[in-house]
């Protein structure tokens, strides 16, 4: 009888706590990731002062740039709001323009800290400069990468939306994709923190 309910769209398996499997799977995966950044962050906090004789981050750092960049990413978290509202509005079409407005953001985040990463190698500091340069490069390459496969998931979903695999009240997939890419957000902020403003 699950079976036949799950085949007719009914709600998905949830575990003893009242939360759904997927979501339950979601915010572990999350935890999982916080482990991993908590200990990509202190490996930059204990060598971030060991520069040798390469550039240090008073050097390099282009403070008013980054912070725009982080605004842009920010600004995404606002996007992704508003798409998930818009597919729980039975909105599809508006969801699709959110989430590519979100997808948009956050390229344009990764782009910027392309553009960032050559100047630093352009003034001397690379990954193998130092052991402050490798954490840095490490931390925030990696959380590139993130920001990186949150986009594909956007237009993922925005792909599914679009060629009627996503019913407009199946907030569902949104709902995950929303949660990573806050995520993201929230794991930027402190590394902006960290990095760049903490001397």
């Amino acid at each position: 009888m699950s079976a036949t309910h799950a085949a007719h769209g009914g709600p998905e398996p949830h575990t003893s706590t009242g939360v759904d499997n997927v979501k339950m799977a979601m915010w572990t995966f999350l935890g999982s990731e916080c482990l991993f950044f908590g200990s990509l962050i202190s490996t930059y906090l204990l060598y971030h002062d060991k520069t040798g004789s390469g550039p240090t981050s008073a050097d390099v750092y282009d403070i008013p740039f980054t912070s725009i960049s982080s605004f842009v990413l920010l600004m995404s978290s606002l996007t992704m709001v508003l798409a998930l509202s818009s597919i729980q509005q039975g909105n599809p079409r508006a969801m699709r323009i959110w989430l590519t407005a979100t997808a948009f953001l956050g390229l344009t985040f990764v782009g910027g800290q392309i553009f960032e990463f050559t100047t630093f190698v352009e003034e001397g500091l690379t990954l193998q400069t130092s052991p402050f340069s490798s954490a840095f490069f490490v931390l925030t390459g990696f959380h590139g990468a993130h920001v990186t496969i949150g986009v594909l998931m956007l237009l993922g979903v925005v792909a599914m939306s679009s060629f009627g695999r996503l019913g407009p009240d199946s907030a569902r997939p949104v709902e995950m994709v929303g949660l990573y890419w806050h995520f993201v957000d929230v794991v930027w902020i402190v590394i902006f923190t960290v990095v760049y403003l903490i001397p």
